[in-house]
């Protein structure tokens, strides 16, 4: 995660991979109005990379536009790199430009990622050679998933999905990633899925199978296991994804998923060809798709050197 200090320099690239759960249990709202999660993150080969650059002030910008992206202060990269500065004292800015392979408002963590690689990014830039623990508590902050953006691989998520504990995974996976073209607003999801589940309960759980599975590297008994509290509800506000959901399962994966709160859906195989081939038959549907391998390593320096 925070590897060994590069020289100080005028940039730095980072890359953040999407992240996936194979497993979403959503427990019931608590009194400060998060849920508690029960989770099993995988980390897959979809990635934003983030560029820093040394300036008076900050800045973000995309490198293909999207107006789903904030480009303001609200921007989570911008928090995050604020964040670093304050916890140790700097007053110091940078622009950063985000070169996006995770789609936005899929399910996929884009802007956690983004955060996580914000975070390494700027470590490097300023040779601040800050502690992986600290570097996790200052992602825990900005988000429940962007720690684990920190980590990749498999991870069990706890809490809000912020306690993260790295799980034993032999399995190899190839997902078809079938993307949307409108995204899910994730509060609205959480907010839905009150009202489905009014009986959700306190303390979700992991199935013991799933975790067997990827133990066992067993990729049919992963298929099997994979679930998401959240369908029901993502369905709800999008009944077309029943629709899409049905065209999928026709091509019979191994296993059928929603990303996190969706809207994209998931198709899992045990090896490259077998996603290559599902790949076309998605496309001739009309539907954008690609293929990510899975599990991946976390954030990972790409490039470092002057401007």
């Amino acid at each position: 995660m925070t590897a060994a200090a590069l020289p100080p320099s005028a940039s730095v690239t980072v890359r953040a991979p999407a992240k996936i759960n194979l497993h979403l249990g959503v427990g019931a709202a608590r009194e400060d109005g998060y849920h508690p999660l029960s989770t099993v993150y995988q980390a897959v080969g979809l990635y934003d990379d983030v560029t820093v650059t040394e300036a008076e002030g900050w800045s973000v910008e995309l490198v293909r536009a999207d107006d789903a992206v904030p480009l303001d202060g609200e921007n989570i990269a911008i928090r995050a790199g604020r964040l670093l500065a304050e916890h140790h004292g700097l007053d110091l800015a940078a622009a950063i430009s985000i070169d996006k392979g995770i789609p936005v408002a899929g399910g996929m963590a884009g802007g956690s990622a983004d955060a996580a690689a914000t975070l390494v990014a700027l470590d490097r830039l300023w040779d601040l050679r800050t502690p992986d623990d600290a570097l996790l508590s200052l992602a825990a902050e900005l988000g429940s998933d962007v720690p684990f953006a920190l980590v990749g691989g498999t991870a069990l998520g706890t809490g809000r999905g912020e306690i993260v504990e790295p799980v034993q995974d032999r399995t190899e996976c190839w997902w078809v990633v079938v993307h949307s073209d409108r995204g899910l607003s994730t509060p609205s999801v959480y907010e839905r899925f009150d009202v489905v589940a009014p009986d959700a309960s306190v303390e979700p759980e992991v199935p013991v199978a799933l975790l067997g599975a990827l133990e066992e590297g067993d990729v049919a008994a992963l298929g099997a296991a994979l679930g998401n509290d959240l369908w029901a509800p993502a369905r709800d506000l999008r009944p077309d994804l029943a629709e899409v959901e049905a065209d999928l399962r026709s091509m019979d994966p191994i296993g059928l998923l929603l990303s996190g709160s969706g809207p994209t859906l998931l198709m899992l195989y045990d090896n490259v060809d077998a996603a290559r081939r599902a790949l076309v038959d998605v496309v001739d549907l009309g539907l954008q798709a690609s293929i990510a391998p899975g599990p991946v390593a976390g954030v990972h320096l790409v490039t470092y050197g002057s401007a």
